[in-house]
């Protein structure tokens, strides 16, 4: 997910046709598999849904993800998946509908509504920043941006301060953190972003689709980002990560390219 070649970008599991797999089952080949994400294809039980997705990290369930969202519509649809509103696909997962399109080959999905938002407490600012290796003066801004998983997202000065971070994991408790800093004008992408989320057994996400949402709805909504950008993600991890947002009426879009490497069976 999230890049055009196979190796790069954030990869995602996905098993098909998971009817009759148990919960404990699915937690299992999560951990076993031991990627960011593991998805299982179910059919949808609510009306105008293509399909149903359960998401489990190596530490448990999500009610959504963004880039298992991208990556298993887009195993849905090479497995031969037809939507039902023509080129519009709709998702069922924890956090309800979630709608997709297709943007001249690359999948986007609109950014479900924030569970959380606002400020953050300046105690846990402190806490988010020294388990950062920060002072909390180095913060711009921070905010809750929580669209399921629990993001609290943290706004630096520049993107080589974003790059330049060694968290310490242990401090960071359970706190699931994004941070986000800006390039130059001119440059590729206009801002460096990483994801730190050791309590669901991910110490650094290569690349956050969900993480990426709050963040534009946040920076959009504040007038900090511009309506359409590009986000860089996972270089630390050698991972060169692309993020493509797209702020559209009401609707902030989040798309990236994706690529199919595996095809396998599972025995469950």
């Amino acid at each position: 997910m999230f890049t055009d070649e196979f190796l790069g970008g954030n990869p995602v599991a996905v098993v098909h046709d998971a009817v009759g797999v148990s919960d404990e089952s699915m937690a299992a080949f999560a951990r076993w598999t031991n990627l960011s994400e593991t998805t299982f294809l179910l059919p949808p039980t609510q009306a105008g849904a293509d399909y149903r997705l359960r998401i489990f990290t190596p530490g448990g369930e999500l009610p959504f993800a963004g880039h298992p969202t991208l990556g298993s519509a887009r195993a849905w649809l090479e497995a031969g998946g037809v939507p039902k509103e023509g080129g519009q696909l709709v998702q069922e997962c924890g956090v309800g509908l979630v709608d997709l399109r297709d943007d001249g080959g690359r999948l986007a999905f609109a950014a479900p509504p924030l569970q959380r938002s606002g400020p953050v407490d300046q105690e846990e600012v402190a806490v988010v920043a020294g388990s950062l290796g920060l002072a909390a003066d180095d913060v711009v801004d921070a905010a809750w941006v929580d669209n399921g998983p629990g993001w609290v997202a943290v706004l630096l000065r520049d993107a080589e301060t974003v790059l330049g971070l060694r968290p310490d994991f242990p401090s960071m408790g359970s706190y699931k953190v994004g941070v986000i800093g800006p390039y130059a004008d001119g440059s590729e992408a206009a801002f460096e972003v990483r994801a730190f989320c050791p309590d669901l057994a991910v110490p650094e996400d290569p690349v956050t689709g969900s993480l990426n949402a709050g963040l534009a709805q946040w920076l959009i909504g504040s007038g900090r980002a511009p309506s359409s950008y590009t986000v860089q993600q996972g270089t630390v991890l050698g991972r060169g990560g692309r993020v493509h947002v797209t702020s559209d009426g009401e609707d902030v879009w989040i798309g990236g390219d994706t690529v199919v490497g595996i095809r396998g069976s599972v025995e469950l």
